[in-house]
């Protein structure tokens, strides 16, 4: 499991890849950290391969830090068995997924 990120023009570009579950939690806390005062994220989950309930709430906790604008935070290429857990748990009512 990785996390890679950077920030350009105050977006924040998240790649994920691997397992996205708690054995990232650290890397992922770091990140959020660093990424309270910027208008957008982007994640990359496109090459996630398995995604699980620690990772939902990683995401949660992040979108209560930049605020719960929906906008705020765009989960992107996510494959279609990641986008189907994803769309399950209500997540598109609560981030922009392309």
């Amino acid at each position: 499991m990785t996390v890679e990120y950077s920030i350009d023009n105050g977006t924040l570009s998240v790649k994920v890849a691997g397992r996205f579950d708690f054995s990232v939690h650290q890397d992922f806390r770091k990140m959020s950290t660093e990424s309270v005062s910027l208008n957008k994220i982007n994640i990359d989950l496109s090459r996630v391969d398995y995604i699980d309930s620690s990772a939902l709430g990683m995401l949660l906790i992040l979108r209560d830090k930049v605020g719960e604008r929906k906008e705020a935070i765009t989960l992107i290429n996510a494959r279609p068995e990641i986008l189907k857990i994803l769309k399950i748990s209500n997540f598109d009512r609560l981030f922009a997924l392309q």
